[in-house]
């Protein structure tokens, strides 16, 4: 059996939840683990994604998210369960969960695994400029699936919820989410179908004017690089990278953008990437589906007012 632990946000299930239970599927019988009395309404959109059981941990501490308590349910939900593997999301909450169970449980954990290939396992090292084969040795195998690797494919059966108990100390509530800042509403960055990021080359923060008239054009939204937002010119809740958010959009487009790999690793789930950079060698450019070889503030208004124009 493998139990699959669903990543949610006071009851709305993250997407990536989808990508490893439609994964977990494949591999065999789908058990899903749910945390948090706010997530109990999700038995019937867990089994569209194949998990036969859904067992429900609610406790007084579990009021929000903290990974100290999730991860100490997780931990007891392997012991009692019994599961060949846990599986969770590797996105940032999943990673941290996941590495408390496993220092909890005293077993070894693989994170941002991408494929699995007969009993091995086949990783992202080193911000993505690596992949790796290895095996995982252990009575319980704890696992994290890369974000965006694994297709949300839907294999729908009724899905029975189990009440699951746990014995979770107070304490662990020193870490649970207390308040929240609610951003506008609308698309976001890990959402958006386009994104339009700038990087140094952009030159200043007035630069970006352009690139956000080409994102509200095509109905998407502003990213930047870590340079960007180490000048001040943005927040760093616009980075696209490793340390910033990671993206999936329909169309990437990097302007003034060299490319470091902690900036690839973050756009390189992108559908299709348009670079645009003076520089034909940056590595932004020798790696994206299109480049345009030429200077930005030129290159993105002539692009926007051409979109303008064939709409009319």
């Amino acid at each position: 059996m493998i139990l699959v632990v669903v990543e949610h946000d006071r009851g709305t299930m993250s997407p990536a939840t989808w990508e490893a239970l439609a994964a977990a599927n494949k591999l065999g019988e789908t058990h899903a683990l749910t945390i948090g009395k706010a997530a109990d309404g999700l038995v019937e959109q867990i089994g569209v994604f194949g998990a036969t059981t859904v067992h429900q941990v609610d406790d007084d501490v579990l009021v929000d998210y903290g990974p100290e308590a999730w991860g100490a349910v997780v931990a007891q939900a392997a012991t009692s369960l019994s599961p060949s593997i846990v599986m969770a999301t590797g996105t940032d909450r999943g990673n941290e969960v996941m590495a408390h169970a496993a220092a909890l449980l005293d077993l070894p954990m693989v994170a941002n695994v991408i494929e699995f290939a007969d009993d091995e396992l086949i990783r992202v090292r080193w911000g993505g400029s690596l992949l790796e084969r290895c095996s995982l040795d252990a009575p319980i195998r704890l696992i994290t699936l890369a974000h965006h690797a694994f297709p949300a494919v839907e294999s729908p059966v009724t899905a029975v919820a189990s009440p699951l108990w746990v014995e979770l100390d107070p304490g662990l509530g020193r870490t649970i989410i207390r308040e929240r800042v609610e951003r506008a509403a609308g698309v976001t960055l890990s959402t958006a179908p386009v994104v339009v990021s700038g990087g140094r080359g952009v030159g200043s923060a007035d630069g970006f004017a352009p690139l956000q008239e080409l994102a509200t054009t095509l109905g998407g939204v502003v990213g930047c690089s870590r340079a960007v937002t180490n000048l001040g010119w943005r927040n760093h809740t616009d980075q696209v990278g490793q340390t910033g958010t990671r993206i999936a959009p329909d169309i990437y487009i990097a302007c003034g953008i060299s490319g470091a790999i902690q900036h690839w690793v973050g756009a390189m789930a992108s559908k299709k990437i348009l670079a645009i950079n003076t520089d034909p060698e940056a590595n932004m450019v020798t790696k994206a589906d299109y480049a345009v070889i030429g200077d930005l503030h030129q290159v993105v208004p002539a692009i926007t007012a051409e979109i303008q124009r064939r709409r009319g």
